[in-house]
């Protein structure tokens, strides 16, 4: 059933994987922990998922099960990690003391020292490390958006996190 999603695009072939995964989905990402709305909202989104990246499903990787909970098993990873986002702290109102010349001087110098590190990656690595950090996207949504495996992503982001702070301790 998959192939024929994968190369026809086959609706009654996708309909039938979904009533089949979807709720051993469900009951997988319920079992590790994951709340029933929680489960039901990823289970959605990995049988979405697959109808979307068909064409990537590669029968000698893995088998279609393996496939489409490893993709669940992410999913509810990248669903946590957006959860356990830190909160802003509250705002204290007043003005707030001046901070002393010497640290605003150090803080100057490593920003400089950063923009020139961002400034010497490789531009698909420079361009990744953005889309994380200052675009705060997960590495999954990173994928969606660039159509790059997600494994490429993290080893992208990992290569460049490293340059980065090789290029600091300088």
């Amino acid at each position: 059933m998959i192939l024929a999603v994968r190369d026809h695009r086959d609706r009654a072939a996708f309909a039938r994987l979904f009533e089949h995964f979807a709720p051993r989905i469900k009951g997988f990402l319920i079992n590790s922990g994951a709340d029933p709305s929680m489960a039901e909202e990823c289970a959605q989104d990995v049988m979405t998922t697959l109808w979307h990246k068909a064409a990537q499903f590669d029968p000698s990787r893995a088998s279609v099960a393996a496939w489409i909970f490893t993709i669940a098993r992410n999913r509810r990873i990248d669903m946590l990690r957006k959860q356990r986002r830190p909160e802003p702290e509250d705002l204290t109102w007043g003005p707030e003391p001046e901070p002393d010349q010497a640290d605003v001087v150090a803080l100057q110098q490593e920003t400089n020292n950063l923009a020139k590190a961002l400034k010497s990656l490789p531009k698909v690595q420079r361009d990744l490390i953005e889309k994380a950090y200052f675009g705060d996207l997960t590495q999954s949504e990173i994928a969606k958006i660039t159509g790059l495996p997600l494994g490429t992503i993290k080893s992208r982001i990992r290569l460049a996190l490293d340059r980065l702070r090789h290029a600091m301790k300088q």
